[in-house]
């Protein structure tokens, strides 16, 4: 494989093992993946979709509405990213018990499954990224599947376990992964605590619906649109619209380069308002062992391309 020092420019935005992606169809998915998937299997997938359809047609939103389904989404994707993925997947800095129990149930009140389903089918993206093991390769297997119809096939069902022991050694959260709908419901009432009828269409099962395609994108656009700064061996991509959509996740090419890195934003000017929120935890001592990149991992730019061009 290229070594770092000996990557071109044009390597720079071409992949150095997996052949050139070309941007997948909508529609495309191999016959072979339509057939696992658990149609009928996945009723409340559907049934989410269908019952936050039918909220938008019979309850208009009203201002107040799409502020609280905007806030609902952030606050929720933020949970994903800094709790699903920086800390359970990643572990990019530390916390006491009690919080990271607290980051647990933040994260499922996105309805995304388990803590240790989600942090273990993410630890076995990274270790086969973008091969025929990945189980949301769009390059592998088309971008629907892996948009969401991975998650709909019964053979990713269960907690990899043993890709997420150091998670799973603590029962509250083997607890809250056999229970993954208790921080969801806990949050659907909070909504409708909050406005009636039109806070639990509109805060929880609209924003819901939008919350889980925000966060797909990062497994099916972040490898198909976007720049390539950093020669990796999958096809992740920057993106600065994903990155704006899911709170810093789009910086995905950084991440993949430098995944230990609590910090996706390497450049200043890279929006990840979740790695902020993470920096202003610190400074209150909630958590500490910050992992950020080194100055090296920064300033990486191929050997024969300007200092102008290193944003390229």
């Amino acid at each position: 494989m290229t070594s770092v020092s000996e990557t071109t420019e044009t390597d720079l935005f071409s992949h150095p093992s997996v052949p050139t992606l070309e941007v997948p169809g909508i529609a495309r998915l191999p016959r072979a993946e339509w057939q696992v998937i658990d149609w009928l299997g996945a009723w409340h997938f559907w049934g989410l979709h269908l019952a936050a359809l039918v909220g938008v047609l019979l309850l208009p939103p009203s201002a107040g509405d799409l502020v609280l389904c905007a806030a609902a989404f952030y606050f929720r994707i933020l949970g994903v990213s800094l709790a699903y993925h920086r800390y359970f997947a990643h572990r990019t800095f530390r916390t006491s018990r009690a919080f990271q129990l607290v980051l647990a149930f933040w994260a499922q009140t996105s309805v995304q499954k388990g803590v240790l389903w989600w942090a273990g089918h993410h630890r076995n993206h990274h270790r086969y990224a973008d091969t025929p093991d990945d189980v949301h390769s769009p390059v592998r297997r088309g971008f629907l599947w892996s948009h969401m119809g991975w998650i709909l096939a019964p053979r990713y069902s269960d907690t990899p376990v043993e890709v997420i022991r150091d998670m799973a050694a603590y029962p509250e959260l083997r607890w809250l992964d056999r229970h993954k709908h208790v921080p969801s419901f806990a949050f659907g009432l909070a909504m409708f605590a909050i406005d009636g009828i039109s806070g639990f269409v509109w805060g929880f099962l609209v924003s819901t619906v939008l919350l889980w395609h925000g966060t797909f994108s990062i497994n099916s656009l972040a490898h198909v649109y976007g720049k390539r700064r950093y020669p990796t061996t999958d096809t992740s991509r920057n993106n600065l619209w994903l990155a704006v959509l899911t709170g810093g996740e789009g910086w995905h090419n950084n991440h993949h380069f430098f995944c230990s890195s609590a910090q996706l934003g390497f450049r200043w000017w890279e929006f990840d308002p979740t790695y902020t929120l993470i920096r202003a935890l610190e400074k209150l001592g909630v958590v500490w062992d910050v992992r950020r990149p080194p100055r090296h991992v920064i300033e990486w730019r191929p050997a024969n391309v300007a200092p102008a061009d290193a944003r390229a």
